[in-house]
């Protein structure tokens, strides 16, 4: 009983940490449908060095979700 309440605990805060992870693409316009409160990191070359474009779905409009671009510093090492 113990052993399942570990693994439940476990596998409930992996489903809380997945959404969490932000997706990157090349080009914002690779970025098919944004859900309000996802971010996505673009790395098109249109920030500084050391940083990365975060677009954000920030608000629901009628005619979709829309967007926040800004520049945040790069985590990690480029894949």
């Amino acid at each position: 009983m113990k052993v399942a309440h570990i693994i439940f605990s476990a596998l409930l805060l992996l489903g809380f940490a997945m959404p969490a992870m932000a997706q990157q693409v090349a080009r914002e316009q690779d970025i098919a449908d944004l859900r309000l409160g996802q971010r996505v990191m673009v790395d098109d070359g249109s920030c500084p060095a050391g940083q990365i474009k975060e677009v954000t779905g920030v608000k629901l409009t009628t005619t979709g979700v829309a967007r926040a671009r800004k520049c945040v510093p790069r985590m990690g090492t480029k894949k």
